[in-house]
């Protein structure tokens, strides 16, 4: 009985509170974009893929020095050497030769050269775009900003709530936060990219979703 005393009291002591989550969103004009390009090609052997394919990626790294193209804004992605199968007339699989693949992502950052950067890209040889994103290359103003309007609807509801409930808010006892980036689903697929162009691509770059959600506790009384 005594040893539960102590309990009790502290418990009388625990402050009263009101717990809310406000969302801010804030949407940006994307400054960057990035690109998966490369070549597949095929050989009867190999070793004849693999020197096509090598041939074939040379000229896609020269063209796209020639656009201005940091190598630092240039990544090996994926390499891969598969063999190649013709499963028809329901025989046994026959071997039939070989595909190399070889693709890189290019980060660019200015976005009004991507549409001619990606006709370069076809005419050098590229076969293979897997899609393209957009980023914010300086996210914190617009983050800021989207901060300030989650902690403004988090607080209208708590305050809301408190009248209901006939209360009134205290201090803020805590707050924490989540950022959420919401990029474009890419927009072009390799096939479509596989013709000869005329001229350059038109690209729609949009605007970039920035959100914060918050979550805000304060003692009520």
């Amino acid at each position: 009985l005594f040893a539960a005393t102590p309990l009790h009291a502290e418990e009388a002591k625990m402050p009263r509170v009101i717990s809310l989550s406000g969302h801010g969103e804030v949407r940006s004009a994307p400054d960057m974009a990035f690109v998966t390009t490369g070549v597949l090609s095929q050989g009867n052997t190999a070793a004849e893929a693999l020197a096509a394919n090598t041939q074939a990626m040379n000229a896609l790294f020269a063209a796209l020095k020639q656009a201005g193209i940091d190598e630092k804004d240039v990544q090996t992605s994926s390499f891969m050497v598969q063999p190649r199968y013709d499963y028809t007339n329901n025989q046994a699989p026959k071997l039939v030769g070989y595909d190399v693949s070889n693709n890189v992502t290019v980060t660019m950052r200015k976005i009004a050269d991507l549409g001619p950067l990606l006709d370069k890209l076809v005419q050098s040889g590229s076969n293979q775009i897997s899609g393209i994103s957009f980023d914010v290359s300086k996210p914190d103003a617009a983050l800021d900003e989207a901060r300030k309007l989650a902690t403004a609807d988090a607080t209208r509801r708590a305050k809301v709530y408190a009248e209901a409930l006939g209360v009134t808010l205290g201090p803020v006892l805590s707050v924490s936060e989540g950022t959420n980036y919401q990029p474009p689903v890419p927009m072009l697929r390799g096939k479509a990219m596989m013709a000869d162009a005329a001229a350059p691509v038109p690209v729609a770059a949009g605007e970039q979703s920035l959100s914060v959600d918050v979550n805000i506790t304060w003692e009520i009384r």
